[in-house]
């Protein structure tokens, strides 16, 4: 079934895996997919909240709304069948409020193939997605947080709205054992090219994903590079004053060893004034670039000016982001 999801790449000049979740993660697989490239994303599976908690909840699957929007993203589907996959009923639709059309044909087809990458799979052929899409593992996971207090919250939602620096973060399955990654993520880590880490929440978007134990395995003997795109904010309780080497030095902690190859650094400067800094409360102020520390990890830091200015708040720029990541994939050598 993957060898007929990936029939549309021609000529393709690299496998590249993109791990994390969120809005970042579509934002760069948005871009990635106009060039010629074997693409692969990883999505992580603790988000507890909105429509994926409650579907979650309810019927004991792995969140589907990271899932559905990078699959809306790679997707050559008609831009009708599009807008009706990711509309989402209004709050005064009763049991339906809230809840999006694609989350729902996720969560129909994970029930009646009674497995959710096989789901993936069949819906994958149905949209004629480009590219490959797995959940990090096939069941949802809790995520938990030690913060510098000594509290201890779980849950995604709850750490992030808690607004608290983290000391530690890790994942639990529904039994409170430790998770493990299907063969078909470890294979496409093992078997790529360039894996990408991030765009997106440090602690909550990209770690939980690493914190696997077969998958920080998978990274530390991969012989792929391993990129990580840098956040262009901190995030309130979480990364304040956070440099671009703290975020790197945080991973490589996760994984228990120096991963990171090429680090991408933002150079543009946000201006103060545009961010309304009451509709994105959830982050602090940009992040100091510091470029020599990261080279002191090990890692080679590009930088560019990645910022889209939009809605009020600061974005990495789509085009801008993935055609500095093509030319580090074309140029392996690139500094």
């Amino acid at each position: 079934m993957s060898d007929i999801i990936g029939k549309k790449t021609k000529k393709n000049e690299g496998k590249v895996v993109v791990i994390g979740g969120g809005t970042g993660q579509s934002v760069l697989l948005g871009g990635l997919r106009s060039y010629p490239l074997d693409l692969t994303a990883i999505i992580t599976v603790a988000d507890d909240g909105g429509s994926s908690g409650t579907l979650r909840d309810y019927l004991r699957m792995v969140p589907p709304g990271d899932i559905r929007n990078v699959m809306a993203t790679l997707s050559n589907a008609s831009n009708d069948f599009l807008h009706l996959f990711q509309y989402r009923f209004n709050s005064e639709a009763g049991f339906l409020a809230n809840h999006t059309i694609g989350n729902i044909m996720i969560a129909a087809l994970a029930q009646e193939h009674q497995d959710i990458n096989a789901a993936i799979q069949s819906l994958s052929v149905m949209m004629d997605v480009q590219g490959h899409v797995y959940p990090v593992v096939n069941e949802p996971l809790t995520l938990c947080a030690t913060f510098t207090d000594k509290t201890t919250i779980k849950g995604e939602a709850e750490i992030t709205h808690a607004h608290k620096k983290i000391h530690k973060i890790w994942v639990e399955d529904g039994n409170g054992a430790e998770p493990k990654s299907a063969p078909e993520v470890i294979n496409a880590i093992l078997g790529a090219d360039v894996i990408v880490l991030g765009p997106g929440s440090l602690y909550t978007s990209i770690l939980p994903n690493i914190s696997i134990p077969n998958v920080a395995a998978a990274l530390r003997i991969t012989p792929a590079k391993i990129v990580y795109i840098s956040n262009i904010m901190t995030q309130k309780g979480e990364t304040d004053d956070f440099s671009d080497s703290d975020h790197v030095r945080v991973l490589n902690q996760q994984v228990g060893a120096n991963i990171i190859d090429t680090v991408i650094m933002n150079s543009g400067l946000v201006p103060e004034d545009y961010i309304d800094w009451q509709r994105w409360n959830e982050i602090s102020h940009q992040v100091k670039s510091d470029p020599d520390e990261v080279r002191k990890q090990g890692a080679v830091p590009i930088m560019g000016d990645l910022i889209e200015l939009r809605d009020e708040g600061v974005f990495h720029d789509s085009k801008k982001i993935s055609e500095l990541l093509y030319a580090i994939i074309k140029d392996p050598g690139m500094k």
